[in-house]
């Protein structure tokens, strides 16, 4: 069976084909810059990646020219769409109505609609990338895999608000969870590590957006994330947790709204306190030269994380494992030492030379620690083509 997993963004389309007969991936690729000048396309198969500039003034001609790259040229890994057996499509927000997998259909669509305003950067996105794939695949089977499903595990006093109960009840007002493919890699992938289905684990997604998740067997418990993707840990330069009452106050003060939304999503997180980057590596080299504020700005980062993992460490009763994942979490071995070195009180010790030299997937904990320290390559379009076949199989 062949999945084809896409990942939407306003003006992007990730894409991979992957054969599930030994999760072998065909090809994959990028079209960057939709509804601008300068388009272009990168496709990896066979062994070749090339970038060429191309004219995306939707994504329905985005995906008209994945559909070449896939079965022409040097890049031909199928003959023909029809081979392709299901299209699996990461989408962010579930809201309560999604907590699994389900076939794409119109009224699907209509209710992702509806839930945008929970994800106003992501699902409008995905619903552009579900409408434009179907005009150019037709009848092929289409199934949406949601970030948030994973954490629908979580039990109500974990993802209640303390707010009054009809909020819940008319609103949906509730913490969701999100990086859900991430943490589901995780969840899935430690058995295969260690060969123990029964365990508790914390999971640390950290890159351009970042979550901690508290699993026990394979499930989600807690998430640092709420009722929207901006919430928890700083993020590159999304703000995490503040005072609500923040919000009334700057008003009162005379800023509207949307500047909050915006300065919230845009100018916030490690770019905010940094003022440097949203990068981590360009804020660690402007520490390292001295900057106080790239200082603040990875404390704080560093202290966010500490403070989810001591308060996931008592809601598990205890800890097994502790993963670090995305592209700060596999690569930043400063935030990775600073944070097991926090975490001292928990017998959790990390070996400052593996952690040194990480390449990939590996086990950094010291042989006298208390808890098993990895690092793990999730792969979250492998999650999703996974998710999609396992619901194909079930129908």
């Amino acid at each position: 069976m062949k999945v084809l997993v896409i990942n939407c963004g306003s003006s992007s389309l990730k894409y991979q084909l992957i054969d599930m007969d030994g999760e072998k991936v065909l090809c994959k690729g990028l079209c960057e810059r939709i509804g601008m000048e300068s388009s272009m396309i990168t496709h990896e198969a066979n062994g070749t990646k090339a970038t060429t500039p191309a004219i995306f003034p939707t994504h329905t001609e985005a995906f008209a020219e994945v559909v070449k790259k896939m079965t022409t040229g040097a890049g031909k890994c199928i003959n023909d769409v029809s081979e392709i057996d299901a299209i699996g499509h990461r989408v962010v927000h579930g809201g309560e109505k999604f907590k699994s997998s389900c076939l794409i259909t119109d009224e699907v669509i209509n209710t992702l609609r509806e839930l945008s305003p929970l994800a106003p950067l992501h699902n409008p996105a995905g619903i552009l990338g579900i409408e434009a794939a179907r005009k150019v695949f037709g009848n092929i089977p289409m199934v949406a895999v949601f970030d948030t499903a994973f954490h629908s595990t979580m039990p109500p006093k974990a993802y209640m608000y303390a707010v009054p109960y009809e909020w819940y009840e008319k609103y949906g007002i509730q913490r969701f969870g999100f990086h859900g493919h991430s943490h589901e890699y995780t969840a899935r992938h430690l058995p295969e590590l260690t060969g123990k289905t029964a365990f508790r684990a914390i999971s640390c997604h950290l890159g351009g957006s970042s979550s901690l998740c508290a699993i026990k067997d394979g499930k989600s418990v807690d998430c640092s994330f709420g009722f929207t993707p901006q919430t928890g840990l700083p993020h590159a330069a999304r703000i995490g947790d503040i005072d609500a009452y923040i919000v009334p106050f700057l008003m009162n003060e005379g800023m509207t709204m949307e500047e909050i939304t915006t300065a919230f999503a845009k100018k916030s997180g490690l770019y905010g306190i940094s003022g440097v980057d949203s990068d981590l590596r360009f804020i660690e080299e402007a520490a390292n030269a001295g900057n106080e504020r790239a200082k603040l700005a990875i404390d704080m980062f560093v202290a966010a994380i500490v403070r989810y993992v001591g308060s996931f460490y008592a809601e598990l009763g205890g800890l097994d494992y502790l993963t670090f994942a995305g592209g700060i979490g596999e690569n930043s071995a400063t935030v990775r030492r600073r944070v097991c070195d926090a975490l001292d009180v928990f017998g959790v010790k990390i070996d400052k030379e593996k952690n040194a030299n990480v390449h990939g997937e590996c086990e950094i904990s010291a042989p006298d620690s208390k808890v098993k320290i990895y690092t793990i390559a999730t792969d979250e379009e492998q999650m999703v083509a996974v998710k999609t076949y396992e619901y194909s199989q079930s129908r």
